[in-house]
């Protein structure tokens, strides 16, 4: 699947970022960095190694401090609500990390049980069970439940990874890399997930990556972070065919045809 059209830009924003500075030290990584997310779109931060992208995603999920500006992430800001509705609102904020971070000492139905079983008390056995096999399901693999995640291939621990981001039903999903260290075939295969993860459960994405590939086929805007700021934003075609010296490298680094 192809990006899809532009998202109406007077839609209901669910991440809102205005004028945000963050720097360690003498270092600054984000300079006035301006970003909008809203309901129902996929949108993707290209960047090159060291531009702030994983800064950037540890700010709206609340584990680091904005220097200065504003982080509204579905109606709250960031900096200013309390530690216990930073937890609550992150049950409602997916990440699905490069590396999976599976526990390689659970089965796979142990590793999507682990996040009900923390945040949702109230569920019963033969509710995590139904919730468990809904979610490897979704993702094609109910094969693998009784595996340990060593048993898994990349692209399957991804999967295993992203399921277990879903299982808690968030409405905003945060993709960090997805396609990192797959192969191309693969690699689509995820980028159709991603899609069918939106479809489905209505989620709002944001997708950090440097494949054009990916950005092409997932993404209904994407957002070029270039020192320090989100210099462009629009659909990939309208980035790519404007021979912007600062969009043409990654075009000519992706070979994309």
């Amino acid at each position: 699947m192809l990006a899809k059209e532009r998202t109406d830009e007077h839609s209901e924003k669910v991440i809102e970022i205005k004028s945000l500075y963050k720097s360690f030290g003498d270092y600054d990584v984000l300079e006035d960095a301006t970003l909008n997310l809203y309901k129902g779109e996929n949108l993707v931060v290209l960047g090159k190694s060291g531009t702030g992208k994983s800064v950037l995603i540890k700010i709206i999920i609340g584990l680091l401090s904005p220097d200065a500006g504003l982080v509204k992430v579905l109606g709250q800001t960031i900096d200013e609500i309390s530690y216990a509705e930073l937890l609550a609102l992150r049950l409602r904020v997916g990440f699905s990390f490069q590396n999976s971070a599976l526990y390689d000492s659970m089965t796979v139905r142990e590793n999507l049980e682990f996040p009900l079983v923390r945040n949702r008390r109230d569920m019963t056995r033969p509710e995590v069970n139904e919730t468990v096999e809904e979610m490897l399901d979704a993702v094609g693999l109910s094969q693998t439940i009784n595996q340990m995640p060593s048993e898994l291939s990349g692209g399957q621990r991804k999967r295993i990874g992203i399921a277990r981001t879903l299982i808690l039903k968030p409405e905003i999903m945060l993709y960090d890399e997805p396609t990192a260290g797959l192969d191309p075939i693969t690699s689509k295969e995820i980028n159709k997930l991603i899609n069918d993860v939106q479809e489905r459960y209505h989620t709002s994405a944001i997708v950090i990556t440097h494949d054009l590939t990916c950005a092409k086929e997932v993404g209904n805007r994407v957002a070029m972070l270039v020192e320090r700021r989100f210099e462009r934003q629009g659909s990939f075609d309208e980035i790519f065919s404007s021979g912007d010296k600062q969009a043409q490298p990654f075009f000519d680094y992706n070979f994309i045809q």
